[in-house]
């Protein structure tokens, strides 16, 4: 029996398996781990025990101490005046991009800068000069729209915090066809969030949307009804009916799913 342990870096963010066999750990417990971004800190969200000797994953490398705790918070205060420094090279510079987050590693061998910008942009010159003033490895990440709106947070159409910044915790993609699935009106300013992107909402019914379609027709498809042959002019995806006309009469049909779609 081996524990597997889910780590966030941070709230509501993704969550990453790691083991370790020194010693068991819970829930909320501080570890560092090593990452692509270097030693971090994280805390465990998720333990999960699996019914085998060996596992291939990465190893967690301790449990975090009150000195790195302190660490980092001294990590946060340096990588916030480094952000500013970093936002003043750019206007220097003369970058079209817009730095959010600076953040070292935890053994401060490494400042990474994530960055938005609308095109590529040749940040030698910054990464030179930000390497001569912290004496570090520099790293520059630009992210998307998406990310930013994770790291900014806002309040959605709902009227509630997003869900980026609240509960997700993974960004997926969502593609235009999710919208027309749902026979949504494709109107932007109803159906993009904060970011500019489609709502990331739009796929929490998508799969109740997909089955109950499974036995509709299409709009402007020909159908045979108890009532004769007619024409589709509207669709009631979550209620299952549909409305067709049959020689200038509107009729709704109900259909009722089962093992074999019938109609009422």
């Amino acid at each position: 029996m081996i524990n597997l342990y889910g780590v966030c870096f941070k709230p509501y963010g993704k969550v990453y398996y790691y083991s370790f066999q020194k010693c068991k750990l819970k829930k909320d417990d501080k570890v560092i781990v090593s990452s692509d971004n270097g030693e971090r800190i994280g805390i465990i969200t998720k333990i999960i025990s699996k019914n085998i000797e060996n596992i291939d994953t990465e190893q967690i490398i301790r449990k975090a101490t009150s000195k790195d705790i302190l660490q980092e918070e001294k990590n946060k205060i340096d990588a916030e005046e480094a952000l500013q420094k970093s936002q003043k090279l750019v206007t220097k510079y003369k970058l079209r991009m817009n730095i959010l987050k600076a953040e070292y590693s935890l053994d401060r061998k490494k400042l990474q800068f994530n960055f938005l910008a609308e095109e590529r942009i040749d940040f030698r010159e910054l990464a030179k000069a930000l390497a001569s003033i912290y004496k570090v490895r520099i790293e520059l990440h630009q992210i998307g729209v998406r990310d930013k709106a994770q790291e900014v947070g806002g309040i959605g159409q709902c009227g509630r915090a997003l869900c980026c910044k609240s509960f997700l915790k993974e960004i997926s993609s969502i593609s235009i066809n999710t919208v027309k699935n749902q026979n949504i009106a494709i109107n932007p300013s109803k159906i993009n969030g904060q970011c500019g992107r489609l709502l990331c909402c739009l796929t929490y019914e998508n799969e109740e949307y997909t089955k109950c379609q499974k036995c509709l027709p299409k709009i402007g498809e020909n159908v045979k009804t108890v009532y004769g042959i007619g024409k589709v002019i509207s669709v009631d995806i979550l209620n299952k009916t549909y409305k067709v006309d049959i020689d200038g009469t509107k009729k709704e049909i109900k259909v009722i799913q089962s093992e074999k779609c019938s109609i009422e």
